[in-house]
């Protein structure tokens, strides 16, 4: 009798997967992307809070050590980036310059949530390459789900490819672990905390609309900003994430509004809607 069989082909790096097969397989497989935990995923299976997310991001393995922060921190550094860098991607891809890789990895976390031009990343980077050569490798970074640089949304596809990118950890757990900060002094620092709470939801969108048709974006001309805008098709969506460390006023809600009539503009933290709510909701929610 023929036996009916489905197989799965599990790997933290899609092109290890596409590299073993001997065929293309077109039309006989599906991919499944499975992103970082999300913090309702954390806190139901672990018992994590909002706080204990913000800081020990949406690593399962890491869970069982964050009593011991020096064993945690070790393990975020040693067993997950390093081995995603060294195996995932320089042994998969041609990449001439490590050193510069890995920079680049410490300059994303240094820098999560901020806009971050090419010319200032290649004055920050002791092994300096092209901008060409830095956006190839932001790409295998968000490739590899450690660091991705959103764009910045103008309306028109061309535009954005030529805009400084949004640099984001899609993990909280990479920026601290190698910050050197307990999770106390994490907290009594506004600044630190405050680039946590954008990262997280901008990580959040990111995560949540993996393999979907939505883009994350940012958009912001002169000193008019808005943190997150998310696009699927004609429907617009503008997330501005209030986090404690800037001013409250959000002057970009309302240009952004003029220019381009986005159907939801949601307000995260402050007055608006709770962080704690906003990681619990479906990113999809926002552009159905």
């Amino acid at each position: 009798s023929r036996t009916r069989l489905k197989v799965v082909l599990l790997g933290s790096a899609p092109l290890l997967v596409q590299t073993g097969l001997a065929e293309s397989l077109a039309g006989r497989f599906e991919v499944i992307r499975v992103t970082h935990w999300s913090y309702s995923e954390m806190r139901d299976a672990f018992g994590y809070s909002l706080e204990q997310y913000l800081y020990f991001g949406g690593y399962p393995g890491a869970a069982p050590l964050v009593k011991d922060h020096a064993r945690w921190a070790r393990y975020i550094l040693d067993a997950l980036v390093e081995t995603t860098l060294s195996r995932d991607i320089l042994l998969l891809n041609r990449v001439e310059k490590p050193a510069l890789l890995r920079q680049l990895f410490q300059l994303g976390c240094d820098y999560s949530a901020q806009i971050v031009s090419y010319q200032k990343m290649l004055g920050q980077l002791l092994d300096a390459g092209n901008t060409t050569t830095l956006a190839h490798y932001l790409t295998l970074l968000s490739g590899a789900g450690l660091i991705t640089g959103l764009q910045k949304y103008s309306g028109a596809k061309v535009r954005q490819r030529g805009s400084s990118p949004k640099l984001l950890a899609l993990n909280t757990a990479l920026i601290t672990a190698a910050s050197g900060r307990s999770f106390d002094e994490a907290r009594r620092d506004r600044e630190f905390w405050g680039r946590l709470v954008e990262s997280a939801a901008g990580a959040h969108l990111v995560n949540g609309l993996a393999g979907t048709r939505a883009d994350v974006l940012y958009w912001r001309e002169r000193s008019r900003e808005v943190d997150y805008v998310v696009s699927r098709g004609r429907v617009v969506a503008a997330l501005e994430v209030r986090s404690g460390r800037r001013k409250e006023s959000v002057p970009g809600f309302e240009a952004f509004d003029r220019m381009y009539r986005p159907r939801r503009k949601i307000l995260v933290g402050g007055d608006g809607l709770p962080l704690e709510e906003f990681l619990r909701t479906p990113a999809e929610r926002w552009v159905a």
